[in-house]
């Protein structure tokens, strides 16, 4: 088995293989370190926005968070502590950037850009869909003459310190790392496009006693990571079912901004004017306050270009920066990135996906036989801990591969018509969910939602429980 990633998906599935006795695996990763999005995010105030207790693995509770939400440190050392302890270490081969995958004789031969090559019976991309940062096509962007970088990219040898800091974006990064830069900057400008929805992050380090406690009685973690678990089905049902519920939290959002900003005309620029959880709904404690400090400011006008000096919007000001900092998130919806992926009889995955990216239940494709996604298209989450969404992932895939070791059977290929059902169903469902009412990177340009799944976890977890091998073709030794 062949993985690539080691990010909370890859080391989960490799867990997941080894404790059933499938010890060959192999894990390639592109840099010299694990820990995906939490190697690569180290900017400054960056932590993790679901609670600890969820945000780890079931099998693998750490009773010493010293916060309910985990900063990056944090939850980096956490999976190396996992990586460790479940004897994965070995299995990963650092500095291998897989360049091709192609399925040829009834195996899988992945190329890296260190001129490696790679056979298996079983190929599994865990890259998830946070791992390719976006640049937004802003006239102008490369003519800046300072420092300019993307959060995900983060150059600690940049002073920040009495700079003017230009910061296009407002979202999930953004809203960490502002309040944090604007303690010792001269100025900071935000360039909002469209106003996020934040939400109190009731957050606080965990006593000493708490921590002794989680450790001797588990239950009593559990019991926390339950009541998250509950508190997010909750939030995905208001969402994806019922609107009316969901003006609860819309209503404690309004309440937050009256309360942090007295500003009016700075509270309606941030205030949002689309249905909530349309985009990423955002937590935090720092950031309103921020945005009131006499050092920043909130740009809501639309920017025309970026200059050597600054950024220039729409209304002709030129606000001149020393820095420029792109908080504009991910390629979300280019699933596999780079990758060259051919399949049966040469089958290419990017024409596969031309329409936008789709697998069955976010991980089998028609065509591409022994391949399985994991953070797959529409495996994302509006709500909840993606961490459990890889669990469930990796469970099926360990189903999938004991099902080619049975003798006789050398490929697994889901049946077109069963995903081609699938995919009509998850899209209907979608169009109708609060994710079809804005424009975010849950979204391709023509509207189709690639990312997000469409309804509770708890779902996601039956339909995902067991394989069923009439959904799938398979073939034996020597049979194209």
């Amino acid at each position: 088995m062949l993985i690539v990633g080691t990010g909370f998906g890859g080391i989960g599935t490799a867990i997941e293989l080894k404790r059933a006795g499938f010890h060959q695996v192999t894990l390639l990763e592109r840099a010299h370190e694990p820990g995906g999005v939490w190697r690569e995010n180290t900017y400054p105030g960056a932590a993790c926005d679901i609670p600890s207790p969820l945000y780890s693995f079931s099998f693998e509770p750490n009773p010493f968070w010293p916060k309910r939400y985990a900063m990056q440190p944090d939850i980096h050392a956490y999976l190396k502590r996992v990586i460790s302890k479940y004897g994965i270490e070995p299995h990963i081969r650092y500095g291998r950037e897989v360049t091709s995958a192609t399925f040829d004789h009834g195996r899988w031969r992945v190329e890296t850009a260190q001129g490696e090559t790679f056979e298996a019976d079983v190929f599994v991309p865990a890259v998830g869909q946070m791992s390719r940062p976006a640049l937004p096509a802003i006239p102008g962007r490369e003519s800046f003459a300072g420092a300019a970088f993307h959060s995900a990219e983060w150059d600690h040898d940049i002073p920040l310190a009495g700079k003017r800091i230009a910061v296009i974006g407002t979202g999930a990064s953004a809203i960490q790392f502002v309040p944090e830069i604007r303690k010792t900057a001269a100025h900071v400008t935000v360039f909002q496009r469209t106003a996020p929805y934040i939400m109190a992050k009731h957050d606080g380090r965990y006593a000493t006693w708490q921590k002794l406690l989680f450790q001797r009685l588990p239950a009593t973690q559990l019991f926390g990571r339950a009541r998250i678990f509950l508190l997010a089905e909750y939030a995905t049902y208001a969402m994806t079912r019922h609107p009316l519920l969901a003006k609860g939290f819309e209503l404690r959002t309004a309440q937050l901004r009256r309360r942090h900003l007295k500003d009016r005309k700075l509270r309606h620029r941030v205030k949002p004017h689309y249905p909530l959880g349309c985009k990423r709904i955002l937590f935090t404690n720092d950031y309103l306050p921020a945005l009131a400090e006499p050092n920043v400011s909130v740009e809501s006008d639309r920017i025309d270009e970026i200059t050597p000096r600054g950024v220039r919007t729409a209304d002709g000001v030129e606000h001149e920066a020393d820095v420029l900092i792109y908080g504009t998130g991910f390629k979300a919806t280019e699933f596999l990135g780079p990758i060259k992926v051919l399949g049966r009889e040469g089958r290419s995955l990017a024409e596969t996906w031309r329409g936008g990216a789709r697998a069955y239940l976010g991980m089998a494709i028609p065509g591409f036989p022994n391949l399985f996604c994991v953070y797959g298209p529409n495996t994302n989450l509006g709500a909840g801990s993606i961490i459990y969404m890889i669990e469930r992932q990796a469970r099926y895939v360990r189903q999938a591969v004991e099902q080619l070791a049975r003798p006789g059977v050398s490929s697994l290929e889901v049946r077109q018509e069963v995903e081609e059902r699938y995919d009509r169903e998850v899209q209907t469902r979608l169009g109708h969910s609060v994710w079809s009412a804005c424009t975010s990177w849950y979204r391709q340009a023509d509207g189709r939602v690639s990312t997000n799944w469409p309804g509770l976890v708890t779902e996601y977890d039956r339909r995902t429980r067991v394989l069923d091998p009439a959904d799938y073709l398979l073939r034996a030794q020597g049979r194209a």
